[in-house]
């Protein structure tokens, strides 16, 4: 593992009885950029990034956090990385204010530091004014701000963050993409996403890989990716739609080993032939 590296998975699987979400994935993120994962739905990406924090056990394989293996020190890689989902999950009879204290407790921070961090982040995200209201009483994006202050009150090495932009109107898109580029660049923070907004990843990922069928079929800068599917002027959606696409043969051979039955295969490839 390369010093450089936040994030290593090396031969990571995760299957469900017969059907492999997750297929043998190598990956390396390095520190300090923004890492965007892509895939269609059901690519197998939410699912990479629940067993990157810790939500759920790979069936294979290893994850290694800052140099520190999940199987080996999982407390230590969950104090390291913060974690955003698609839906904001908060307790509503809490108040903003509470909510962000409850967390600090968890991590056991220092009182002092717990209550600057959350004047720092009301502030940033524009909910001081609602500090002492129930969050039963937020709409859905200032739910998913809270959300966003709550993962990042610890100040992790890693932020995961699934679907950054569900919820939030254009005013909150600018200040996410504005704080994302900040944390890297001025703090040094990895920032791992998952989005299927194509332009939101192309203005703001350092680099990208694309996922699908549980498996990680191209990785790179906006430009390797280019070269790689020979267009030297197409726009990320371009790119991901032509690495995505599949023939009818392809796409009933992945499905067969995905659910690991061949005789569904054999009987696609008839029908084709």
């Amino acid at each position: 593992m390369s010093s450089e590296d936040m994030v290593v998975l090396t031969q990571l699987q995760k299957k469900y009885g017969a059907f492999t979400a997750v297929d043998s994935v190598d990956l390396r993120v390095p520190q300090g950029q923004i890492f965007g994962v892509l895939g269609p739905n059901g690519a197998g990406k939410t699912t990479t990034l629940k067993m990157i924090t810790g939500l759920l056990q790979p069936t294979a394989g290893t994850i290694t956090i800052d140099g520190v293996r999940m199987d080996e020190d999982p407390l230590t890689c969950k104090k390291n990385t913060g974690f955003i989902p698609d839906r904001p999950y908060v307790y509503d009879k809490l108040t903003a204010f509470e909510y962000l204290a409850f967390i600090g407790g968890l991590y056991g921070l220092d009182g002092a530091r717990v209550a600057r961090r959350i004047r720092e982040l009301l502030e940033l995200f524009e909910l001081a004014e609602w500090a002492d209201s129930l969050i039963e009483s937020f709409s859905h994006g200032m739910k998913q701000r809270v959300t966003f202050a709550g993962a990042l009150l610890p100040e992790p090495k890693l932020l995961v963050v699934d679907e950054p932009m569900v919820g939030l109107d254009p005013k909150g898109h600018r200040l996410i993409k504005t704080l994302f580029r900040r944390l890297t660049e001025r703090d040094g923070m990895t920032i791992l996403l998952s989005t299927h907004t194509l332009e939101v990843a192309e203005e703001i990922c350092d680099q990208v890989a694309i996922i699908t069928h549980g498996r990680v079929m191209a990785r790179g800068t906006m430009e390797e990716l280019r070269t790689e599917t020979g267009s030297s002027k197409a726009s990320l959606e371009q790119v991901f739609l032509q690495i995505t696409e599949e023939t009818e043969g392809e796409r009933a051979e992945r499905v067969a080993t995905r659910f690991g039955n061949a005789e569904v295969y054999e009987s696609k490839s008839e029908e084709i032939q």
